[in-house]
Formats: C-alpha cells, sequence, structure tokens
C-alpha cells in the first residue's frame, strides 16, 4: 500500500510538472520605431497583442518595446525578429535595401487601389512567389499604409515641374527613384529623422502618410500639402512586414502555434493596412485645421503626366526580375490582378 501511494503521488507530481510548463505564460517581445501614442503601438500592435491573449487564454503576452527601446536602428528590426533579440517586430520592408525585391512590387508609382485590398493582394503574392525572401522568419504579415502624401516647407506642388529642385524624404529605393524621375532631389531617411531635418533645412519637404504626420509635427514644420485625387491609383506606398522569430515560433506547444497562426495572415494583413489608412482621416483633420496649410488635391489629368513619367519605373523592376531568372512581366501582372481582386 505505501509503495502504491509513493507511485501515485509521484504520477501526480510528474502531471503537475507538466500542467505547470504546458500552462506557463509566454511573453512576447514586440519591437518597433514608433512612439507609444502611435496608432501602430495602441491599435494595430496593441489589438494584435490583445487577440493573442484572448485566444490563448492569457498564456501568450506580449511586452510592447516602442521607439527601438530594444536597442539598434529601425533598418536592423529584421535582423532583430531573425535572431531573436526581439520575438516580433514591425518592419519597413525597404530599410533592408534589396532585401525584399518581389516584397516590394506593391511600391511601384500608382499601383495602391486602397490599403486594406492591397495588403490582401500583398499577403497572397508573398504566399505565391516571396516566401524565400521570408525563410528566416515565421512571417506574420504584409500591409501597406494609404495614399503617400507631399509635404512641402515653402515650395507647393501643384504640377510636375514643381518637384524640380525639391530635396524630398524618401522611405524606400522604390519611392527614391519614383521622386527622381518627377524632378525632385530623393533623400532617404528613416521617418523618425523627418522633424529635425525638416527644421534644419536638410530636406524641402518628405513625402509620408497623413497618419504618421502630425506625430513628427510636420503640420508645424511644412505650409503645404499635395495629396492624390481619390479616383486615382495612389501616388505611392510602403510595405511593411510583421516577422516573428522562427526558433520562438518553434517553441511553442501545439495549441499556442494554432493562436499565432489563427491570427496571422491575409486578414491580419488587411487589418494593419485598413488600420493605418484610416488613421490617415484624422491626421488630415490636424491639417485642415491648420490656419498656415494650404492642400492641393491634385487632378487626375496632371496625374497622368505623373504616371507617365515613371512608367518606366514598372519596366525596370520587370527586368530586374528577369535578371534573377524570373518572369517579371508574370510577376508584375500577378500582383495588379490580386489588387483588382481584392479592390471594392
Amino acid at each position: 500500500m505505501k509503495k502504491f501511494f509513493q507511485q501515485t503521488a509521484l504520477a501526480a507530481g510528474l502531471m503537475a510538472v507538466g500542467f505547470g510548463v504546458h500552462a506557463q505564460t509566454i511573453t512576447l517581445k514586440v519591437h518597433h520605431f514608433l512612439g507609444p501614442q502611435s496608432v501602430q503601438h495602441t491599435t494595430m500592435l496593441g489589438d494584435w497583442c490583445k487577440n493573442i491573449a484572448r485566444d490563448s487564454n492569457n498564456r501568450l503576452q506580449c511586452q510592447i518595446f516602442p521607439a527601438m527601446q530594444l536597442g539598434g536602428t529601425p533598418p536592423q528590426l529584421y535582423d532583430q525578429a531573425k535572431d531573436g533579440v526581439a520575438d516580433v517586430v514591425w518592419h519597413v520592408a525597404g530599410s533592408s535595401a534589396g532585401r525584399f525585391p518581389k516584397t516590394q512590387v506593391f511600391e511601384l508609382p500608382f499601383t495602391m487601389t486602397n490599403a486594406a485590398a492591397t495588403s490582401r493582394a500583398a499577403w497572397d503574392f508573398v504566399q505565391k512567389h516571396a516566401m524565400d525572401e521570408h525563410k528566416d522568419v515565421k512571417l506574420l504579415a504584409v500591409h501597406v499604409h494609404g495614399p503617400g502624401v507631399i509635404f512641402t516647407k515653402d515650395k507647393q506642388v501643384t504640377k510636375m515641374e514643381d518637384f524640380k529642385g525639391l530635396k524630398l524624404r524618401a522611405p524606400t529605393a522604390n519611392v527614391t527613384r519614383m521622386l527622381a524621375k518627377l524632378g525632385a532631389t530623393p533623400v532617404g531617411m528613416p521617418v523618425p529623422q523627418v522633424p529635425e531635418a525638416l527644421s534644419k533645412g536638410v530636406i524641402d519637404g518628405a513625402v509620408i502618410p497623413y497618419e504618421v504626420a502630425p506625430g513628427l509635427k510636420v503640420h508645424e514644420l511644412t505650409k503645404f500639402s499635395a495629396e492624390t485625387d481619390k479616383s486615382y491609383p495612389a501616388l505611392y506606398t510602403t510595405v511593411f512586414v510583421m516577422p516573428m522569430n522562427k526558433a520562438k515560433y518553434d517553441s511553442l506547444p501545439a495549441d499556442l502555434k494554432a493562436v499565432i497562426d489563427k491570427n496571422s495572415g491575409r486578414e491580419l494583413s488587411a487589418f494593419l493596412g485598413a488600420t493605418q489608412e484610416g488613421n490617415d482621416v484624422p491626421g488630415r483633420k490636424v491639417f485642415t485645421e491648420t490656419k498656415t496649410q494650404t492642400i492641393t488635391v491634385i487632378p487626375p489629368a496632371e496625374l497622368a503626366r505623373w504616371k507617365k513619367a515613371t512608367d518606366e519605373q514598372d519596366d525596370e523592376w520587370v527586368q530586374s526580375m528577369n535578371k534573377r531568372g524570373l518572369n517579371g512581366a508574370a510577376l508584375l501582372k500577378d500582383a495588379q490582378d490580386l489588387i483588382k481582386q481584392y479592390t471594392k
């Protein structure tokens, strides 16, 4: 009888240990480059963290580190996820120059219709054609922001000729090429550097979406905003990726992997894109309420001139894919067809 009780106690102990391991709380370190008041922090990443906590009965938690609090610079974020410095990051694909050429097809001029549709298309496209660019991580989402806007300090942009002589901040190599074709002098830099660059005269303006502009005090540092007519495809957008450290994902028990899988993919991509574009509305309101700001809407006829001036950028992207042994024309068509499929 004594032996029986000893064996029962041992079995109960092992069960308790196993249950404890199974039920332990796992906290994911989530890292990004914007501030704690940004919609990316509070809603995009914040809601994702709330959802995985809910679906895991609080066994998965997040600690979100804004403004590069874990160290490094914004271009290093993807490698931080790959190397385990962070478990999940939110990253501008184009800040890793040349790393995601297929993924960034959605940054070509006048390609995006709206952020939700284009983000769904981007997810599908990457799954079909570009997972080799993300093989070192567990990819959770691919998305874009709303239409890019041109903000300038002293010179109003109403026609293509107005770009000449303007030093404009560009977020990625694709946008850099676009601005150069329009006649501007592009200056590449991460978005947190924009306020200082504007105030010191390093740049004459910047291209960014409305949603992030007020947080950068752009309404105080510029006088003019030029946005594209809503009936026309967006001038440009930027591709973002949300990678997770592969080893961290692989270490999770099967049920928690399922939670991550449920909260990733096409619809997470669409949510992130739609949320970011939705925040353009209050962002733009700040500019309409600023008495010193003049907003210009570029009409379709003028935008057609801009599109003609930048059309060769599509051809250059196709050629760059062909040099990699791929069918660039087919890839571009698939990206465009996917956007049409999801645009309503």
